[in-house]
């Protein structure tokens, strides 16, 4: 019989250390399967949480932040040390003696959980949170023991890497304390309009009991349950002799004021519209989480003081509330870099940007495409032109063109017609040299936009128009001795870590040559010197430039250039196709208004800099080689269309267009 129970006693105990062998197995099973996958702690960054992408101007003025979590990542030493204490003391109060999980408060919190039969008490340490809200956040929303032993093992090997200081640090930083602010930094300034480095202790134990329900305790909503919370921060400083009783009692019985500092998205000056299109290009280069939670700093090339002077020049100009809408567009032709833009009235009531969104008629400001055309044709300036209006060219069907002021004047130079702008010489002229040819040159130039090959873009006449910002690149390329540098707004982007992500290089395409630029830039000086553009004349420095007026005045432009800047004018109404025939009494004409804004801008530009002048070069002799034997005699020899028809053998599509007003107008 005692052999009997021995046996069976020695089969009890075979059997239980058996199945508490096969337990143990199958408990190191599941963590080893639950660790499958992890993420690689030794890579950069891999505990890093989401930062705000940092905009800056080309002067060093913070300008905007992109954020999906409003944080703004500093130092443990620029945060109050009242608010590290009380998050230790209420959040992990073992944090200083733990390796990333707390064993002691793991067995209290299962013990509560048991006596009380519910799961409320958590056993959390700092440091899981950090790895919870950082490397594991794609997890955070699985409450699985999958999830917490994968969290603990991370936990483990973060503060094998770090001080307690520097995740002490990462939390402060990550945590969440409602009302769309993420770290203390950020938290500090939505509650108390300060930095964090400034937080009292009443203020600071007040934030430190937001984090376990943020929402639900959001002072601004239930300041009463957020003093309940303070409370209760200020008993476990007390429990942890990080502050005194007395100190407590002061801090719970101090006023709290609550007061939000300005949307951190809220940049300086009216840069808004120019912030808009550097997130746009942002986006087409980079994916959202980067742009949005990278925590970039993206130094761009916009001027804050030229971007004054672009805002009181026209608002200077066109300032009263029914005033049509005005694009400004200013590029250095040298780098391409955008350092003006002028987008709209305002971007809080309309985003619609009139620099880069907005694409008009250009009106006679095209003509400068047509003139660069015929000049590679070999037309000289002295040529004369018949100038009679109407002219009717012979399309399908026929396009009729006038000029603003009726009758022509019979014969008539190129360099004449471009510095009165008139529009029949232009019409007979691109029917010349093909339309096709011309379509050519503006995209070469740097226009972007749609250009059909018919003859009436000659005057401006397209489908979608184009923006200021193109033209002001595309007239640029005439500054720089006919080389292209395409515009940008960026300079470079720097990563969290100071590693360069991007740098813009400066890389020109000679797109015209040097003597074709020059002969055009001088026949455009004299547009500025006698012609429709009198009003941007800049005293003593050397300008270049095209008005443009669309049919019925809805449009109005000009586009002009110094050595140093190109600008690009224009105005009308967002709203539509608006005709602007009384504005402040008068017609707007591109010379009347959008030249005296040119000029303001850039005179303000400008100021301080040298008076550079534009590059000089020979022109081919066939340019100013006189072709007509009857030059002067007051008619002008028909020319014959190149390959058998004008037109460059695209359709057509009729419109009248009104020239700038004559040399002798206002």
């Amino acid at each position: 019989m005692k052999r009997t129970w021995l046996r069976v006693a020695l089969a009890l105990v075979a059997g239980t250390v058996g199945i508490a062998v096969l337990a143990a197995a199958g408990v190191l099973a599941f963590v080893a399967q639950s660790l499958q996958g992890l993420p690689d702690p030794s890579k950069p960054g891999a505990f890093r949480v989401a930062q705000p992408t940092k905009i800056y101007s080309a002067d060093g003025k913070l300008l905007a932040n992109f954020f999906l979590e409003n944080r703004e990542v500093v130092k443990l030493s620029q945060i109050s040390s009242d608010l590290a204490d009380a998050v230790v003391a209420v959040e992990d109060e073992r944090f200083y003696d733990h390796t990333g999980i707390d064993t002691v408060g793991i067995v209290r919190a299962a013990i509560i959980n048991l006596t009380t039969g519910t799961t409320k008490e958590g056993a959390s340490t700092i440091t899981q949170q950090y790895v919870r809200n950082s490397i594991l956040a794609d997890e955070r929303y699985q409450n699985t023991l999958r999830r917490k032993i994968r969290e603990a093992s991370l936990a483990m090997d973060l503060e094998k890497r770090h001080s307690k200081a520097d995740i002490l640090e990462l939390y402060l930083n990550a945590v969440y304390f409602g009302d769309g602010a993420y770290g203390a930094e950020a938290a500090s300034r939505t509650y108390y309009g300060k930095s964090a480095a400034d937080l009292t202790l009443a203020e600071a134990s007040l934030l430190a009991g937001l984090p376990q329900s943020p929402n639900a305790l959001n002072p601004y909503y239930n300041l009463a349950g957020a003093k309940a919370r303070q409370a209760i921060v200020l008993e476990r400083m007390v429990a942890n002799n990080y502050i005194t009783r007395q100190q407590a009692d002061d801090a719970q019985s101090a006023p709290i004021v609550l007061t939000k500092t300005v949307d951190p998205n809220q940049g300086i000056y009216d840069c808004h519209f120019f912030v808009s299109y550097v997130r746009k290009q942002l986006l087409t280069q980079y994916p959202d989480s980067l742009v949005f939670k990278g925590g970039l700093k993206v130094y761009t090339t916009i001027d804050t003081r030229l971007q004054r002077y672009a805002e009181a020049a026209v608002r200077g100009t066109l300032g009263r509330p029914n005033d049509p809408d005005v694009g400004l567009a200013s590029v250095d032709p040298r780098n391409g870099y955008i350092v003006a833009m002028y987008g709209g009235k305002s971007y809080d009531k309309n985003a619609y940007n009139t620099a880069t969104q907005g694409r008009r008629q250009p009106g006679s400001a095209f003509k400068t495409f047509v003139l660069v055309t015929a000049l590679e044709k070999g037309i000289p300036p002295r040529r004369p032109f018949n100038a009679s209006s109407p002219a009717v060219i012979p399309t399908r069907p026929p396009w009729k063109v006038n000029n603003s002021e009726g009758s022509g004047k019979g014969a008539m130079t190129l360099a004449a017609a471009t510095a009165g702008s008139v529009n029949v010489v232009f019409a007979r002229l691109i029917w010349e040299i093909g339309a096709r040819n011309v379509a050519t040159t503006a995209k070469r130039m740097g226009i972007t936009s749609d250009v059909p090959a018919y003859p009436a873009i000659a005057l401006g006449g397209l489908p979608r128009g184009v923006s200021p910002l193109e033209m002001a690149s595309a007239y640029g390329t005439l500054a720089t001795g006919g080389v292209l540098n395409k515009p940008t707004p960026i300079i470079k982007i720097v990563g969290p870590d100071g590693e360069s992500i991007y740098e813009h290089k400066v890389v020109g395409t000679q797109v015209l040559t040097k003597e074709i630029s020059w002969a055009t830039t001088q026949l455009l000086m004299g547009v500025v010197r006698s012609g429709t553009a009198r009003r941007a004349a800049l005293p003593g420095r050397e300008v270049a430039g095209k008005t443009g007026t669309a049919q019925t005045y809805q449009d109005a432009w000009f586009c002009g250039y110094t050595p140093q800047l190109s600008t690009a004018v224009w105005m009308g109404y967002i709203k539509g196709s608006i005709p602007m025939r009384n504005v402040h009494g008068q017609r707007a004409f591109g010379g009347t208004f959008c030249a005296p804004m040119w000029r303001s801008f850039m005179v303000a530009a400008l100021k301080g800099q040298p008076s550079l002048k534009f590059a000089r070069a020979k022109p081919p002799h066939y340019i100013w080689k006189a072709e007509w034997s009857n030059v002067g005699t007051g008619t002008a020899k028909p020319a014959k269309p190149p390959g058998g028809g004008g037109g460059g053998g695209g359709s057509t599509t009729p419109t009248t267009t009104p020239s700038d007003p004559p040399t002798s107008g206002p």
